[in-house]
């Protein structure tokens, strides 16, 4: 009551707040509730809700159910709105959720959660053509019988979409095919950047790496991917997709001649402004970098290698570490850094250590915040 009294009155009224150690909005609600209460606003009110899906008359929680039932696909926000526009006063969303759930015809959506299959960013970003690629698979629809779920690869700087493929599946090996012949015509990219779903990446593999991001390394690309759950990280490549459901779905067009057709106008006809108007096709070049075929071998300067064999295993010393069947046929390079400690490296990739005293593979893609539990496990 001091405070509302004197809140009235005073012109600092932040430093008032301060005075009484309360923030400037509770603040303000006890000199609004003195103004229009006087002293009988200064009374704590009741934090029960004004209204509850347990208090509504029968006849609208019947109401809200027939609506739910003639559209078994719209969730509680629609249904809430038809019902305001044919009965004008509405209780709240929140309480729409309640009597459907209530009524079993809606259940509380239940999130997956988002694994990591290795952290491999360095939030590069393209200054130039062939700096960064961008690769994933638009979600597929459906045309007559046939079924099509594009793979597409775009240059990040300029824009350019170097491959919308309807792939047969999304298998590794598939996909891998039509990386030799995007390979073969442009050349090699810095790096290229995914997510980390199948086939880019694996949830059990060393830093997430796959079959298909193995060969990638091997042939001296660098890997960059987005955070799990986060496909704004690869937003420009997502509003590319955008375009192709609005273009291209939303005709029911899925064969290959669609496709590229589509590809050549968004190439060489429609400008950009990101790019001053001009075409991705007058800004790109192909990648200095040839395509020379998948190496035999990777070269290790100043380290001993070892093969991994199929079951992604070295022997080292006597002893079999595993490491990861993504890299099997693969050679990797031994980098003594200790009397007892080994830097095992694919490529110029870290994959982690290995120490001799106990025979034990350290992970370099061991999280700082994992369990003792979770690193044992990793270590394992």
């Amino acid at each position: 009551m001091e405070f509302a009294v004197r809140a009235i009155q005073t012109l600092n009224f932040r430093a008032l707040c301060q005075q009484y150690g309360i923030s400037t909005k509770t603040g303000y609600k006890w000199k609004e509730r003195f103004w229009r209460k006087g002293l009988a606003g200064m009374e704590e009110e009741s934090r029960r809700p004004k209204s509850h899906s347990e208090q509504l008359p029968e006849e609208e929680v019947c109401e809200i159910v027939r609506l739910k039932l003639a559209h078994l696909s719209w969730g509680p926000r629609k249904i809430r709105e038809l019902y305001l526009r044919r009965h004008g006063e509405v209780a709240s969303e929140s309480t729409f959720k309640r009597v459907l759930e209530r009524t079993g015809l809606t259940q509380k959506r239940r999130r997956g959660r988002a694994t990591e299959a290795g952290r491999l960013c360095q939030g590069r970003r393209a200054s130039g053509p062939n700096e960064v690629w961008t690769v994933d698979f638009k979600g597929w629809w459906r045309s007559g019988d046939k079924r099509c779920e594009p793979l597409t690869v775009r240059d990040e700087y300029s824009r350019y979409v170097l491959e919308v493929r309807a792939v047969e599946d999304a298998r590794g090996e598939t996909v891998r095919k039509s990386f030799e012949q995007l390979f073969g015509a442009q050349g090699l990219p810095e790096a290229i950047r995914s997510d980390n779903g199948a086939p880019f990446a694996s949830k059990h593999g060393l830093w997430g790496l796959s079959r298909l991001s193995a060969w990638w390394v091997a042939l001296g690309i660098d890997l960059e991917r987005g955070r799990p759950g986060h496909p704004q990280d690869n937003g420009a490549h997502e509003r590319m997709h955008k375009d192709i459901s609005r273009e291209l779905e939303a005709m029911g067009q899925c064969d290959q001649h669609a496709l590229d057709l589509w590809r050549q106008s968004f190439n060489y006809e429609r400008p950009h402004d990101a790019l001053g108007m001009r075409c991705p096709g007058e800004v790109y070049l192909a990648s200095a970098r040839k395509y020379e075929g998948t190496p035999e071998d990777l070269d290790y300067p100043q380290m001993c290698s070892r093969r991994v064999c199929q079951h992604g295993t070295i022997r080292l010393e006597g002893t079999r570490l595993f490491l990861s069947t993504s890299l099997a046929g693969w050679s990797v390079g031994l980098k003594p850094i200790t009397s007892n400690l080994l830097e095992v490296w694919f490529g110029r990739l870290l994959l982690g250590q290995v120490d001799l005293a106990t025979s034990n593979f350290i992970r370099a893609d061991i999280r700082p915040n994992k369990t003792a539990n979770e690193q044992k496990k990793c270590k394992q």
